[in-house]
C-alpha cells in the first residue's frame, strides 16, 4: 500500500505486469437478461440504453477494429506499451456462446496481456469460464471477471430491479475463483434505500469472499430512467457528498487490506445527466475523499478484524 491509505489499481498494475498499462473498452451490441424478459423487463432503473458504455466506440465497429484505434489513441496520447481489453458494456457472457468465443478471440493481439470482462452475477456459467481458461493457458492473458452487484443488500436490489440476489453474486465468485481468475466487484454506496450499515456489509462479504477487485461508483441520475422519473417526481433524495465520502472511508476501513481498489467515484453520460457527483468533478470527489482518508487516519483495512472466528480471539 505504501504512502497511500488504500491499494491504488495503477500501482497494482505496474507491480504485476512491470509497467504501466492501460484499459481498452471494447462495446459490443448485446442486451441482458434483465431487459428482454428473461429474468425481467426494463434493466435496473439506473441503467441507460447505452447499458454503461457511454465511453466507448460504436458497437458497430468489429472487436478488432475498436481494439486497434484504442491502442493508436492510447500510445499516442500516453505513449502506452501494455494493454487490458475491457469487455465494458451490457453482459458480455450473456452473448451466444459461439459469439462470446469469437469476440474474445478477436481480442487478442500483441501487447494484450490482459482480458476484462463486465457481466452480471446471474450470467456467469462453467462453460463460458472452461473457455476462459483455455484462452488464458493457450495465449497468456491474464483474465478477470467484472461483476455487477452494486450492494448486498437483497431489498434494494430487488428495489432497484436487479433481477438476481446476493445468493448468485456469491456463486458466480466461487465459480471464478475456481477457474483461477480474479473477480471485481461493482458497487454503489449511495443507492436511496442503503444505510451505512450495507456500506460495512458490502466491505465485510467482499472480504469473506476473497474478491480481488472493487470498483465504487457514486450513484448518477440518468434522464428517461426509471430511477431519474423517480428522481424527477422528488421520491428520494441523494446522500450528501460528504455523507458518500464518510461512506467510503467506513467501507475500506473494513476491507481486507489487500483487495485493490479500481475506482472511488464514478461518471455518467454527459447529455443525459439530472443528478452526477453533486455537480463537482469527479476527480475533486476522489480528492475529497483521499483528504478525509488522511485527516481520519483511516486506511485499508483499518477495522479488518471479523474473519476467522473473532469472538474466540
Amino acid at each position: 500500500m505504501g504512502k497511500n491509505r488504500y491499494n491504488l489499481y495503477s500501482e497494482h498494475l505496474v507491480k504485476k505486469f512491470g509497467e504501466k498499462v492501460y484499459k481498452l473498452p471494447v462495446n459490443l451490441p448485446g442486451t441482458c437478461p434483465n431487459r428482454d424478459g428473461k429474468v425481467g423487463w426494463g434493466g435496473c432503473i439506473f441503467c441507460d440504453e447505452d447499458g454503461s458504455g457511454f465511453e466507448c466506440l460504436s458497437n458497430d465497429l468489429a472487436v478488432g477494429q475498436q481494439v486497434a484505434m484504442n491502442k493508436a489513441f492510447f500510445r499516442k496520447r500516453y505513449n502506452a506499451g501494455k494493454f487490458i481489453v475491457y469487455f465494458q458494456a451490457f453482459t458480455n457472457t450473456y452473448l451466444p456462446f459461439d459469439r462470446f468465443k469469437a469476440n474474445i478471440l478477436d481480442a487478442l493481439d500483441q501487447d494484450v496481456v490482459g482480458i476484462s470482462v463486465s457481466t452480471r452475477p446471474d450470467c456467469v456459467n462453467d462453460s463460458y469460464l472452461d473457455f476462459l481458461y483455455a484462452v488464458k493457458e493457450d495465449h497468456g492473458v491474464d483474465i478477470n471477471i467484472e461483476l455487477g452487484l452494486q450492494t448486498v443488500n437483497y431489498r434494494t436490489l430487488a428495489r432497484v430491479n436487479r433481477g438476481h440476489t446476493l445468493a448468485e453474486f456469491i456463486d458466480a465468485v466461487l465459480r471464478i475463483k475456481k477457474h483461477g481468475f480474479a473477480a471485481c466487484a461493482h458497487l454503489i454506496l449511495n443507492l436511496p434505500w442503503d444505510e451505512l450499515a450495507d456500506t460495512v456489509e458490502n466491505a465485510k462479504i467482499l472480504s469473506a469472499l476473497g474478491v480481488e477487485y472493487v470498483k465504487l461508483h457514486s450513484l448518477y441520475v440518468v434522464r428517461g430512467t426509471a430511477l431519474g422519473d423517480m428522481f424527477e417526481r422528488g421520491e428520494f433524495e441523494v446522500i450528501s457528498l460528504q455523507d458518500y465520502v464518510e461512506r467510503v472511508g467506513e467501507f475500506l476501513a473494513y476491507l481486507e487490506p489487500s483487495v485493490v481498489i479500481q475506482r472511488l467515484v464514478g461518471r455518467g453520460p454527459k447529455d443525459s445527466l439530472l443528478f452526477s457527483n453533486w455537480g463537482v468533478s469527479w476527480w475533486l470527489v476522489k480528492q475529497r475523499i483521499e483528504e478525509y482518508l488522511e485527516q481520519k487516519d483511516i486506511y485499508q483495512g483499518k477495522k479488518f478484524d471479523y474473519l476467522n472466528g473473532k469472538a474466540l480471539r
